[in-house]
């Protein structure tokens, strides 16, 4: 029997934002941070001021009539409910693309490149650009399901991708991801399904050998420190989701304001900014991202990727063509030396001059130029 695949369309219901904004009204705050950074997190006034917006001028609505302008579905895979969205290019011979996103973005971090993307002779491209795109959220996360049991990991999701794509009769696709995304991209290609042809990543993992480490360049050594101050100073919110997502989720679910704030210190520390995160995403765009997180309770299902999948979010030998764009602000940026020993089959890599973590929602054309010039060697 054919799977069905159901039709969906957001509504939230009207009482959950008014009950967004009672609870925003009566939160009790913590006393004001004893430093002038975001050394301790988000600070005090910037999320006050965050979240005064949120409850005052913010309009949900105007998120949801956009997400709800493209075409999405639900349908169960491995007993767990799929929410996506699947835009087809009005081009007759458009390349299939199946697109994930990471924690703490969502479907939202791909708004700006749809279109430049399914219809490239409207944005600059010729027609032999064009991709018909599937735009998953991950299991736990936004409008899909949130599992009941253990053992959502990357490979399973992967496998999940693999089965929505045959569900949805493309024989053919690649694949492109960051951050988690760029985890289940990778799962797919380790996976190696005859139908992926290559997969895209604006997040890689590679280590430097012994015998590079006796010959770093400056950009190598200021790309180890990065590394080395993710894993001292940056990567609390990890080790708490990776081993107490239940405990976390309690606050996550019952104050917008701790959601706000816990998603707000990434989009200022991962983001390419010049010290607020404003100056690379604009208000807007950030609670329309922490407020779908917000109205699905999705602090503590989302969270608890990193429990099930964290320690397996390695580097192994690849060997499905791969291309890789390095963004400036980006996490982990290996070098190309490295990365080749880990991508065999190293078909596209670019380091680029701007942009951060979130490489589609922050810089959407240099996103789009990135994914057209991988996928142009596999067409």
């Amino acid at each position: 029997m054919k799977q069905s695949i159901k039709p969906f369309k957001i509504d939230i219901p009207q009482a959950q934002l008014d009950d967004l904004k009672a609870r925003l009204a009566n939160t009790r705050w913590p006393n004001v941070e004893p430093v002038d950074d975001w050394s301790q997190g988000t600070p005090l006034n910037a999320v006050q001021s965050l979240c005064e917006y949120w409850q005052h001028s913010y309009d949900w609505r105007r998120c949801e009539r956009e997400l709800n302008s493209h075409p999405q579905f639900i349908t169960e895979i491995d007993g767990l409910d799929i929410h996506f969205l699947h835009i087809r290019s009005p081009h007759e011979n458009a390349m299939p693309m199946i697109m994930t996103h990471g924690w703490p973005g969502s479907v939202l971090e791909f708004m700006r490149v749809i279109a430049p993307l399914t219809n490239p002779t409207e944005h600059g491209g010729s027609a032999s650009d064009a991709f018909h795109l599937v735009i998953p959220s991950l299991p736990g996360y936004g409008f899909s399901g949130k599992p009941t049991n253990t053992g959502w990991g990357l490979e399973r999701i992967a496998k999940a991708w693999i089965t929505l794509m045959a569900r949805l009769e493309y024989p053919k696709f690649v694949a492109q991801g960051g951050d988690w995304g760029a985890g289940v991209t990778s799962a797919i290609a380790y996976i190696c399904p005859p139908e992926c042809a290559a997969i895209h990543l604006n997040m890689s993992l590679a280590q430097p050998s012994a015998e590079d480490m006796e010959s770093l360049t400056e950009r190598d050594q200021k790309a180890l420190a990065d590394i080395q101050f993710y894993f001292d100073s940056d990567s609390g919110y990890a080790m708490i989701q990776k081993s107490r997502p239940q405990s976390l989720g309690y606050g996550l679910a019952d104050s917008p304001a701790a959601q706000a704030a816990w998603i707000y210190e990434k989009f200022h520390r991962w983001t390419d900014n010049k010290g607020r995160p404003e100056d690379a995403l604009s208000v807007d765009q950030m609670l329309d991202d922490i407020s779908l997180y917000w109205l699905t309770n999705s602090g503590a299902s989302s969270a608890r990727l990193y429990w099930e999948s964290f320690n397996a979010f390695g580097a192994e030998v690849m060997t499905m063509p791969c291309g890789i764009s390095i963004f400036p602000k980006e996490l982990f940026r290996p070098a190309r030396k490295w990365a080749e020993r880990v991508y065999e089959n190293l078909i596209h890599w670019n380091e680029l001059d701007k942009g951060g973590h979130f490489a589609a929602f922050e810089q959407p054309e240099l996103f789009v130029k990135e994914v057209r010039n991988c996928f142009a060697k596999v067409r």
